[in-house]
């Protein structure tokens, strides 16, 4: 009887381990396709993220273009730090709804970097189109894992973990990102740290900053605040 309890016990954290492996990614598609309803999914009030599963509407609207994206042709706008990130997501490209995965557009202007950051649910591969790029991840060991990239190489970054990327060339890089999650997520670490409303004796204890340092990065990381 001992025995057989055992083995239930083994079979209960089994079956627990791999709930949890399950639920901690994108679920499996039950259908070939789901193109998001959009007035369903209008309906759906989202800020800053949206939802691993959108309502389908009838497979006999879906048309051919809801698996296209002719976005990518050209860059997105380029930020202060010289950064241009085109996503491909649900949101905007209905064909990948359900399908686990995502898509992005990079480039970076001579000089300008792409913030140390990390998706907390995706993995990230990289492909380098144009340029060179210094480019890398840390571990959590922080040990960091950093290189120039050349165009046609490719370098993953492995989920949750925190990476970089700036262009070190004599031209725009342009490069493209997949993840392995139709809402990969993003905390950009500056903004995460200066930018979030952290008590300010915390922050100067933390990065032995003074008070008017701290002013300094919030005013220039959030956007709550008067420049």
């Amino acid at each position: 009887m001992s025995t057989q309890k055992n083995l239930w016990l083994l079979l209960s954290i089994f079956s627990l381990n791999l709930a949890i492996i399950t639920l901690a990614s994108d679920p499996d598609p039950v259908q070939d396709f789901c193109i998001p309803n959009p007035i369903l999914a209008s309906m759906i009030k989202t800020h800053h993220t949206f939802h691993t599963i959108l309502p389908c509407k009838n497979s006999s609207e879906v048309i051919t273009n809801d698996f296209i994206f002719s976005n990518m042709k050209t860059s997105g706008n380029f930020s202060e730090t010289g950064l241009a990130v085109m996503p491909a997501n649900p949101t905007n490209f209905p064909g990948l709804n359900t399908l686990g995965m995502s898509f992005a557009r990079t480039d970076i202007e001579i000089g300008g970097i792409n913030p140390p950051h990390f998706h907390p649910r995706a993995t990230e591969l990289i492909h380098v189109i144009q340029g060179k790029v210094y480019s890398g991840f840390v571990d959590s060991n922080n040990k960091v894992f950093a290189r120039i990239l050349e165009q046609g190489e490719v370098m993953v970054f492995p989920r949750g973990l925190v990476h970089f990327m700036m262009n070190v060339g004599d031209e725009v890089v342009t490069l493209f990102g997949s993840f392995n999650s139709q809402n990969p997520g993003l905390q950009k670490i500056p903004s995460a740290v200066f930018g979030s409303g952290i008590d300010e004796e915390l922050l100067q204890k933390a990065f032995g900053l003074s008070s008017k340092q701290i002013g300094t990065m919030k005013r220039k990381l959030d956007p709550k605040q008067e420049r």
